[in-house]
């Protein structure tokens, strides 16, 4: 039996070697033969979602974290808050400063002291994204208008690459300001505005729809499919943020 069993083990990892071969050298036929079975490389149906796995307070001296898992895909994002004195643009508002980083250890494609071309794209559509699509309120940010507001730094940190990098990006970034906590604030006798300790409130956000392609029919799978994965998407979400609720109770 153990013997029938090494000769299986052998005959898997042999049939694995044999389809990696095939994907490296005809990629094209590759792909056209899942696309033809109406299925994916890593046996999800085409219109399957990857698993997605949320942690919320992934790391405890930020103000606001998450890390999330899309698939093989695993993203940390970070946020640490500053006061700052607004813009005379904008002396009700807050700001958001956003940048994407892809270490070495996510990929063997990015090489030491090399950065990878993809990040500064990622970190600009972040940015878009989040400021274009009215998620964040940035008014609840200020402090004293015309004189304190909050500057949020997002990092977000790609731990392993394996595709749908700015959809993981982005969920890691609204889940971390779903579980942002704002610290309580103080303005001394010279005016200035310091932190006092402790966290008070969450600003929770929501994500709005958007997007544009040219046929009907396309646009309203799209739409379907779409409600579908922020459902999904949403109940995982909610249901750590009731876990963590739950354990900062007991």
């Amino acid at each position: 039996m153990a013997a029938e069993a090494q000769a299986t083990a052998a005959g898997g990892l042999a049939g694995e070697m044999e389809m990696e071969a095939y994907r490296r050298l005809f990629p094209l036929a590759f792909l056209e033969r899942h696309l033809r079975e109406s299925v994916r490389p890593d046996a999800r149906r085409l219109a399957e979602a990857r698993p997605t796995t949320i942690a919320l307070a992934a790391v405890s001296s930020a103000h606001g974290s998450a890390l999330v898992r899309l698939g093989d895909t695993a993203m940390l994002a970070s946020i640490k808050l500053e006061v700052m004195s607004p813009s005379s643009e904008a002396p009700d508002e807050g700001s958001i400063a956003v940048e994407f980083h892809m270490p070495p250890i996510c990929s063997p494609l990015v090489r030491p002291g090399r950065p990878a071309e993809v990040a500064p794209v990622i970190s600009k559509n972040l940015e878009d994204i989040l400021m274009s699509s009215g998620m964040l309120n940035l008014k609840e940010l200020c402090l004293i208008s015309g004189k304190a507001s909050w500057l949020a730094y997002l990092d977000v940190y790609c731990l392993n690459a394996d595709g749908s990098l700015l959809d993981a990006a982005l969920i890691s970034a609204v889940a971390a300001f779903t579980h942002l906590e704002i610290p309580l604030v103080s303005v001394g006798d010279d005016g200035r505005v310091f932190t006092v300790g402790g966290n008070e409130g969450k600003a929770k956000y929501e994500l709005k729809p958007g997007g544009a392609v040219t046929s009907m029919t396309t646009i309203k799978e799209c739409i379907s499919l779409a409600k579908d994965g922020r459902r999904k998407l949403r109940e995982i979400l909610m249901d750590s943020v009731e876990a963590m609720e739950v354990d900062q109770t007991d």
